[in-house]
């Protein structure tokens, strides 16, 4: 298997690490309340039984609006696949057959600051595991996903945790990001029914408008999501998240595009909460490897206490 890498730095005004930052235990969506602490976990691969907890799925609160356009059928079908293809692009972006990262995540809320660093893997679009390098605190604190089971270990109690499917919407480590987020569970041109709204000639800034409504039975918890696709080089300018009333929930921007071997990609990712000015959380690209060989048993829970 062929390997490409390409490492860069990341310049960006410092953000002040606050000495008061969040335990870990205390962290949302680490610790599901009820998880039973005395529960056995396969020794080399992961159990794919089904995870305790409530339904995550949601329905959109309104039906889609079919396009106000004039277009003739063979036009029609032709935008569709132009949307399919733009949002499995936006899908695929940070993946390859497989890849290594390593990134830094900087949080910033009323309240305190922190950073970490960490190092991914993934394999295909359904096994991924995150591992926390730094600080010191939090080292060797990992998730782990396989197909639609999720998995935390908290290394200073020595706890593996599975991840009920009702948490995938909870922070990961106090970050704005979720469970999902993460491990990238959710695929936009798989569990989502989409139209363009409005195309790069339509638009002063020459974008996309990609808008999307939940499938019924997708494990999604949004209602409604809209995305803007820059038209040259189709890299995502910004995705806008809104729930079953409509409202904005959260905004999600992406900077500093850097080409990385035969792909371009943003390698900084600002997610900003709607109903928490002043708040964000950023995702920066230290290093990405794509096409790369992974150890086998990588993504087994064994490894997932290493």
């Amino acid at each position: 298997m062929t390997r490409t890498s390409s490492r860069f730095s990341t310049r960006r005004s410092g953000i002040l690490v606050a000495a008061a930052c969040a335990l870990l235990l205390a962290a949302p969506g680490l610790l599901p309340a009820g998880e039973d602490k005395g529960k056995s976990t396969p020794q080399d691969q992961p159990s794919t039984s089904e995870s305790p907890g409530g339904e995550s799925a949601s329905s959109p609160s309104e039906p889609e609006e079919a396009p106000s356009t004039e277009a003739s059928p063979d036009e029609t079908d032709t935008g569709e696949e132009e949307a399919r293809a733009l949002l499995e692009h936006i899908d695929d972006l940070f993946r390859g057959e497989s890849s290594i990262a390593t990134m830094r995540m900087e949080i910033r809320t009323e309240r305190w600051e922190r950073s970490l660093r960490m190092r991914a893997w993934s394999e295909g679009t359904d096994k991924s595991l995150v591992r926390i390098l730094a600080p010191p605190r939090e080292r060797g604190t990992a998730t782990l996903r396989v197909e639609g089971d999720l998995w935390n270990y908290l290394p200073n109690v020595d706890r593996t945790i599975k991840v009920p499917a009702g948490m995938m919407s909870a922070s990961w480590m106090g970050s704005h990001f979720t469970n999902d987020d993460l491990v990238q569970e959710t695929r936009f041109s798989d569990d989502y029914d989409f139209a363009i709204s409005s195309r790069p000639d339509e638009e002063p800034a020459g974008v996309w408008v990609i808008e999307m409504t939940p499938k019924p039975r997708a494990p999604v918890v949004w209602g409604k999501v809209i995305t803007e696709i820059g038209d040259e080089e189709r890299l995502p300018n910004s995705t806008r998240f809104y729930d079953e009333r409509g409202r904005l929930m959260r905004t999600m921007s992406y900077h500093d595009e850097r080409d990385i071997d035969d792909r371009r990609i943003p390698t900084r990712i600002r997610l900003t909460p709607e109903d928490k000015p002043g708040e964000y959380t950023e995702m920066v690209y230290e290093e990405i490897s794509f096409d790369v060989d992974i150890p086998a048993g990588t993504f087994t829970i064994q490894a997932l206490r290493r």
